[in-house]
């Protein structure tokens, strides 16, 4: 029989199945009311006990032991699940004793619909029960309805202000579907904007810093990848591992940054991150894939570069020999408009002369002797060579997937961006020098400048649950 308390008046109604009432003392409620207390208290002591298990594993355990992680979170919650079963009599149907039960269900990657209907209860039987809000939340976005996880916390603060739902809701605003890319950007800068309330609730809270990095890398990719707003994703992240020494076990935060690096073409960090990723989620595919694809790809390149894509001495000098000063197009007349809108005349200047960095007011021009494309297709890459030295290669970003540029082609780069890689890598080395182009509008392919079409918009796509 299920009992519903009344207080009235220092009494409290006992409503029976019947509908009958009975009056009960004040001394007798106080001490069910204790009872209650104390085993709401205990079963919070259980459910925040297999939360830590779960975050702090690796403070326990190796990371050799991250494949059985997840077994063994699946262990502890049955486990606890079995001990709430042995107290939660007095407060069976009480909102704070589903909701936890409902918690400790929700602790798993995995969708749970049990978890789904008991908070789901939860809330109905205590709207402001922010917690339940915030897992309710989670369930849903576990089992892909984002618009009902937004939904859920954006109602949670609407009943308090709590970095959790911020939190929550920062990561929700940047997977809602939109029907344009204006609203898409809006979603983006608010979720930056929730994640940076919930930091300033909680400076010492390494999820919100994890959280208000991902924010920052969205936005990164959203808004021309402007390179003030990499460093700040790159701040953020560090600062979570400085505040909270779990966060250097999360290998999602391994996967983003090392995913920002590789855009940024610090691949050693990228390869770095991607194996940690690995090392700590095995059962996690895309990390291991990531890093192999990336190997790979430095392998081939290497390769092409060092043999100048196989091409055959007598045929490259014919390619070089064939170069004019027509082909730098309005990179040669003075009708090139440079990056602070400024029309200005470019020296010619060969590949071997450039200096890492930007070269300001210099124009190198050179032959495609190889294309290549990672599994990602980002960047397009080539190989240029010009009259001078080495292959060098040219990283075309934000392209679409139908631009590219053939063997043969002239191609003329101003103001090129060089860099000068060494990396290494599990016993691996790569050398090779590399010249960045943002967009393929800045190129002058055969002596015509490249159209508007042949630009695209990077993306990002988070993992499908919770961050």
């Amino acid at each position: 029989m299920s009992l519903l308390f009344h207080r009235e008046n220092g009494w409290v109604s006992v409503v029976t199945k019947l509908g009958e009432e009975k009056p009960k003392v004040a001394g007798m409620m106080a001490d069910e009311e204790e009872e209650e207390k104390r085993v709401l208290q205990k079963l919070q002591e259980l459910v925040d006990r297999l939360y830590s298990f779960r975050d702090s594993y690796f403070e326990t355990h190796s990371v050799e032991d991250a494949g059985r992680k997840q077994q063994d979170v699946q262990d502890e919650m049955e486990k606890t699940l079995q001990q709430m079963e042995e107290v939660l009599s007095p407060v069976q149907g009480e909102a704070q004793a589903l909701m936890l039960k409902g918690k400790a269900l929700n602790v798993t990657p995995e969708y749970s619909p049990q978890a789904e209907l008991l908070l789901s209860k939860a809330v109905k039987l205590e709207p402001e029960l922010v917690e339940a809000w915030n897992q309710l939340g989670e369930v849903h976005w576990k089992k892909g309805d984002v618009a009902a996880a937004h939904t859920c916390f954006s109602g949670a603060l609407t009943h308090c202000k709590n970095k959790v739902s911020l939190q929550n809701l920062s990561m929700v605003l940047r997977q809602l579907q939109t029907d344009s890319g204006d609203e898409h950007s809006r979603h983006v800068m608010d979720s930056v904007r929730q994640a940076k309330l919930a930091v300033q609730m909680d400076v010492l809270d390494g999820r919100s810093w994890y959280i208000l990095g991902n924010a920052y890398l969205s936005l990164y990719f959203n808004t021309g990848q402007n390179p003030k707003i990499s460093q700040q994703a790159l701040s953020a992240y560090a600062q979570a591992e400085k505040v909270d020494r779990k966060a250097s076990s999360n290998p999602d935060l391994h996967l983003n940054r090392a995913t920002l690096h590789k855009y940024e073409e610090s691949y050693g960090e990228a390869l770095e991150g991607f194996s940690q990723a690995a090392a700590l989620d095995p059962a996690w595919p895309e990390p291991r894939q990531r890093e192999q694809q990336l190997t790979e790809f430095l392998t081939r390149l290497t390769s092409l570069l060092e043999s100048k894509g196989k091409t055959k001495p007598k045929k490259l000098q014919s390619m070089l020999g064939s170069l004019r000063p027509a082909h730098l197009g309005p990179c040669g007349d003075g009708r090139y408009q440079s990056a602070t809108g400024q029309k200005v005349t470019l020296e010619h200047k060969p590949l071997s002369s450039l200096q890492p960095g930007v070269n300001s007011g210099a124009v190198v021009l050179g032959k495609v002797v190889f294309s290549l494309t990672s599994e990602e297709k980002v960047p397009f890459t080539f190989g240029l060579v010009d009259s001078d030295g080495p292959c060098y290669a040219v990283m075309v970003y934000n392209v679409v997937q139908s631009w590219g540029v053939l063997i043969g082609d002239s191609v003329a780069i101003p103001e090129p961006n060089l860099r000068h890689h060494q990396i290494q890598h599990k016993g691996k080395n790569y050398s090779f020098s590399s010249v960045r182009v943002e967009t393929p509008l800045l190129l002058v392919v055969n002596g015509k400048p490249q159209n508007c079409s042949s630009q695209a918009t990077a993306t990002v796509a988070s993992r499908p649950q919770c961050e």
